[in-house]
């Protein structure tokens, strides 16, 4: 007897992203290849050595949060709450018809309450003078800065989620593994849709002291627009960046019977950890090519099916010539005929929240035939020698989009999502 296998479809999907508040401003920043890399207006950067991020002008007010929810929520969990509230709209979700209990949700973020907490440190240790912090000075909801699953619970509670509620945090590959747990769930029968995303505001002193002890990211001050260079011989580290992309993923017989829009289908992931480093990566890619290649097994499909690559793309030397080695050993020959981009380079590196706003490129670009471009790849490194596809969109007939992830700690991810009318 064979048993039926329950699929996973994103129905519904909303994005907060540095340049483009919304899907419609964050598709049309990609396919124009502008970048949304700038000089950090949010603290005093002089003192790091990089001084760039990728910022986005948000206005929680103007983005219908009230002033409790402004003062009990960081500003990661305000950016998933947006991102939550046009996802459901978009997929003309109603969650007391898909019954609370078979409504789940899961959220990344690698680096959690950052500002909140940051802030709150000062306050509390009068500016970092005291080695004994004053408790009395803590704002009523610091405990919600303290533990990231709030976020998930924030977002349970504004759609009205009773089925498991889950917080991810792998580091950088967090919003891959989020979405993935939530295919997961649904696969399983434990839930019938999953609101899933990830979300990050990581842009502080904290986080810019902290990636300039290591020199992750880049120094390039004078032309912020053009820091972040993946794939390029003069690259010198990442953009940092912050953001979330929060999606509807629903069984897709269901979504199907209700007459859903169905952005894409997610076929296949599969997560991995190098056990080796935690930030070094081996330059052979061999953990990254084995996770996709345990992808495309679950997915039940060949290398060559494959039309378009998301890279991890950071920017920095050795993940570049990292995942080009993991492409080149799990897809062949056929690495050298596919386009690969990297949206980093728009968008910067939002750390844990990333993985998501690219599933989101990912299901824009089979939604509408189209790939993103590398922006400011001007000189390929001759060790990164696949097509990057510089500069400039290309119309693209994509109907399978694999996207990857490499994080701190040595987590290596891969998703395969797929234009859900090929089967």
């Amino acid at each position: 007897m064979t048993t039926h296998r329950r699929r996973a479809a994103i129905t519904g999907m909303g994005v907060m992203a540095p340049g483009g508040v919304g899907v419609k401003e964050f598709w049309s920043l990609l396919t124009e290849g502008r970048t949304a890399t700038r000089k950090v207006t949010s603290f005093d950067p002089s003192p790091f050595r990089s001084q760039v991020a990728a910022e986005i002008d948000f206005d929680p007010e103007a983005n219908g949060l009230g002033p409790q929810e402004i003062r009990r929520m960081d500003r990661a969990a305000q950016l998933a709450i947006v991102a939550t509230r046009d996802a459901v709209v978009d997929a003309g979700l109603e969650v007391i018809e898909a019954g609370a209990h078979r409504v789940g949700v899961s959220i990344g973020s690698a680096v959690g309450a950052t500002i909140g907490l940051e802030q709150e440190y000062r306050v509390v240790s009068d500016d970092g003078r005291l080695s004994l912090v004053d408790h009395e000075y803590a704002a009523g909801h610091i405990y919600n800065h303290f533990i990231p699953s709030s976020f998930a619970a924030e977002v349970a509670l504004l759609v009205g989620a009773e089925g498991p509620v889950t917080m991810v945090s792998t580091g950088c590959t967090s919003g891959l593994d989020a979405v993935g747990h939530a295919v997961d769930l649904i696969r399983e029968g434990s839930v019938d849709v999953v609101i899933a995303g990830a979300t990050e505001a990581p842009i502080s002193p904290i986080s810019a002291a902290s990636f300039d002890a290591i020199r992750a990211t880049t120094p390039r001050n004078d032309d912020p627009e053009h820091a972040s260079r993946p794939f390029d011989r003069t690259r010198n580290g990442f953009v940092l960046g912050e953001g979330a992309a929060m999606f509807v993923v629903e069984e897709l017989d269901r979504a199907r019977r209700r007459g859903a829009h169905v952005y894409a289908e997610i076929a296949g992931f599969a997560g991995c950890c190098n056990a080796f480093h935690m930030t070094g990566l081996r330059p052979d890619g061999r953990e990254m090519a084995e996770a996709i290649r345990v992808a495309l097994a679950e997915a039940e499909m060949d290398p060559t099916e494959i039309d378009y690559i998301n890279a991890h793309g950071s920017g920095t030397k050795q993940n570049d010539r990292h995942e080009t080695a993991a492409f080149k050993r799990s897809l062949g020959e056929h690495a050298y005929r596919v386009p690969v981009s990297s949206i980093k380079s728009m968008v910067g590196h939002s750390l844990g929240a990333i993985g998501a706003i690219e599933i989101a490129a990912c299901a824009l670009a089979i939604e509408h035939g189209i790939v993103p471009p590398t922006a400011n790849l001007h000189e390929p490194d001759p060790e990164c020698d696949l097509d990057y596809v510089p500069l400039v969109a290309r119309e693209w007939e994509t109907d399978v989009v694999l996207s990857v992830g490499s994080g701190f700690g040595g987590f290596q991810s891969a998703m395969l999502l797929a234009r859900s009318e090929r089967s």
